[in-house]
């Protein structure tokens, strides 16, 4: 039989969470090695990000495809986790370049100062000075992984780890002569409560994040 309903809940949970903590985790250093490089250099990388970021990913399925294949993950919650971060880089290193670069220099200086190296001054200094941007990104990337349809739908056959949006699109097409409004209006519903919850909690990171940069001096 079907699955219960919270597991497709799970599976979008642990989806959206580790494709979020993956994007941050090779994001937070590409955006301060972006901010830190020369100006050309920075210039170049951050219009092909844009450029990257606007591409519609639908046009590199294919090639997703043959990479999910030549790493085995068929059927595996990795096959969506891994994808989703690599499709969330170029839109999170942009976000959090802007916060690194808004952080005054005399910062940093002052923590070489101090003896600390570059990971320490990113650990202890930098990286909770950009907090409200960090996470005003993480929310997006897991918003991004938790709606995304037509990866799901295509690479997991599993009933088991099926995510969200396909296991409604599932019970939405269950018949073309009655539409299960009940369940559907449950589902939704359901599926809400942690998205409401998640910006319930961040609301302030997340107002201060969109807004850091907005006003100056």
């Amino acid at each position: 039989g079907e699955p219960p309903f919270w597991r497709y809940l799970l599976n979008s949970l642990v989806v959206g969470a580790g494709s979020t903590v993956l994007t941050l985790i090779i994001a937070i250093p590409a955006a301060y090695a972006l901010t830190r490089s020369q100006a050309r250099i920075s210039q170049v990388a951050r219009v092909v990000l844009i450029g990257a970021a606007l591409f519609p990913y639908v046009l590199l399925f294919l090639a997703l495809l043959e990479v999910a294949r030549s790493l085995n993950l068929g059927n595996h919650l990795l096959a969506l986790t891994i994808p989703y971060a690599a499709l969330s880089q170029p839109l999170a290193i942009l976000l959090l370049s802007s916060a690194f670069r808004d952080l005054p220099i005399d910062l940093e200086e002052a923590a070489t100062l101090e003896g600390l190296d570059l990971w320490q001054k990113l650990r202890w200094v930098l990286i909770p000075l950009i907090a409200p941007a960090t996470t005003s990104t993480a929310i997006l990337v897991f918003l991004f992984a938790w709606n995304e349809y037509p990866i799901a739908l295509t690479w997991i056959s599993d009933s088991n780890l099926l995510t969200l949006p396909v296991a409604m699109a599932r019970i939405a097409g269950s018949s073309i002569y009655s539409v299960p409004y009940g369940a559907y209006a449950a589902a939704t519903v359901l599926g809400s409560i942690p998205l409401i919850l998640l910006v319930l909690m961040f609301q302030k990171s997340i107002v201060s994040g969109l807004t850091s940069g907005a006003v100056k001096g």
